[in-house]
């Protein structure tokens, strides 16, 4: 029998193809996310394991998948991986770390007009049957002679900040790393600090990893620190924002709009994470503009990240060390 490799969520079938030469392969072709329980059944005598933004792979996981050699993680961001215990049972953890940034670029923009512009607004009211002609309504926030901060200049911000270019905006940045002097001509932006950035920003965009460090550092006393009537925008992961805090900030007025494609509920590895989003911000219509996660949903895009981590998943089983390794369990 092919030693089996389990996929935990829907990917292209060439994806399972080209796993399929060399190993027994477990989809999941539901489009729905399996239980727990149900994946460390399917994975308990699994040698290879192809994760995703849902799942959460912790020492309780390993233990129960004892023959696990890799996990190909179909992702950028690896907090829902316990890395430490993956490298102390000889876990390969593997990511796709070059193929998000862009389409998650476009996606920060497309919020970004969207909220500005009230076009979920627009498209309900066209939809209502009330539409007879142009009237002088829902007027919303242009991006010309705006000032927009990117917190993290890596390789989203870097997508962003390219894409701005034509739209007129005075750009800022802040990060312990600054760009070259060619970079920050090229895209036409301006390192200042943290708190330069908040004070000045007509729209702030943090891009960061989570960590403990960036865990709520959007918080009450950070928002009161941005300049009143702003707007946030937040495509990198759920708890770097704290929802209370700006649905306060909001009710308050401290705030014009937030958009988000990313939410605290997702953030699995966080004992204490809510179970869902902040129900002001469901309800408030007006001020913020959600989407479900698609920052990569972009079926090109998609295909590739799966092939990618069914390399890597390949490269490590063969005993090669995996081009998106991020441990060294053979050391």
């Amino acid at each position: 029998m092919k030693p089996k490799v389990v996929i935990t969520q829907w990917v292209h079938l060439e994806v399972i193809e080209m796993l399929g030469q060399e190993f027994e392969v477990v989809p999941n072709q539901t489009r729905e996310t399996l239980p727990r329980a149900e994946i460390l059944d399917r994975a308990k005598d699994a040698i290879g394991l192809m994760a995703f933004m849902p799942d959460y792979v912790d020492e309780a996981f390993l233990e129960a998948c004892p023959n696990l050699k890799v996990i190909g993680a179909a992702l950028k961001g690896y907090d829902n991986f316990k890395v430490e215990a993956c490298t102390r049972r000889g876990v390969w953890l593997t990511i796709v770390p070059d193929l998000l940034s862009v389409p998650t670029a476009e996606l920060a923009l497309a919020l970004l007009l969207g909220l500005t512009r009230r076009l979920r607004e627009g498209d309900r009211f066209i939809r209502s049957g009330n539409f007879q002609g142009w009237r002088p309504i829902l007027y919303g926030t242009g991006l010309t002679g705006k000032t927009l901060g990117i917190i993290g200049m890596g390789a989203v911000g870097l997508a962003l900040a390219q894409r701005l270019q034509g739209f007129e905006m005075k750009l800022l940045y802040s990060d312990l790393r600054l760009l070259t002097a060619e970079q920050e001509a090229r895209l036409e932006v301006q390192p200042v600090s943290f708190e330069e950035l908040l004070a000045q920003s007509d729209i702030v965009v943090p891009l960061v990893h989570l960590t403990t460090e960036t865990l709520h550092l959007f918080n009450e006393e950070t928002i009161s620190k941005m300049k009143r009537g702003a707007i946030l925008l937040n495509v990198g992961r759920g708890s770097i924002v704290d929802e209370a805090a700006v649905a306060a900030a909001l009710d308050s007025g401290q705030l014009a709009g937030y958009a988000a494609d990313v939410f605290e509920m997702e953030d699995w590895a966080r004992v204490d994470r809510p179970y869902q989003i902040h129900p002001f911000l469901l309800a408030n219509e007006t001020q913020t503009f959600f989407t479900p996660h698609l920052g990569s949903a972009v079926d090109e895009v998609r295909r590739e990240i799966a092939l990618e981590a069914a390399r890597n998943i390949c490269q490590a089983l063969k005993g090669e060390v995996p081009q998106g390794a991020v441990n060294r369990p053979d050391l």
